[in-house]
């Protein structure tokens, strides 16, 4: 199974800012590696918590679309909520 996400670069930075994103549905996101900077993205949460279900989520290469540019990654490390089946925050690696 692939998985293709829409993701926007993240132009506020912060605990503030993150709440904000969670509180409206989406899930703050990094991805770093290779010769590139890191990006910081916002998802959309829903879309990706329907897609963890899937155990190929974790080891499959996965595309972020990112302002028009398709990027291959690979889920890093995820935080989750302690007590609610929510997603807090995902690390992505650049392949």
């Amino acid at each position: 199974m692939s998985f293709k996400f829409n993701a926007e670069v993240r132009s506020k930075q912060g605990k503030g800012a993150s709440r904000r994103l969670r509180h409206n549905g989406q899930i703050p996101a990094i991805v770093y590696g290779g010769s590139e900077a890191p990006v910081s993205i916002v998802l959309n949460h829903d879309e990706l918590n329907n897609a963890q279900i899937h155990d190929s989520f974790y080891s499959d290469t996965i595309i972020l679309v990112i302002e028009g540019k398709e990027i291959s990654v690979k889920v890093q490390a995820m935080q989750r909520h302690p007590f609610k089946p929510k997603l807090v925050h995902i690390d992505f690696k650049r392949v």
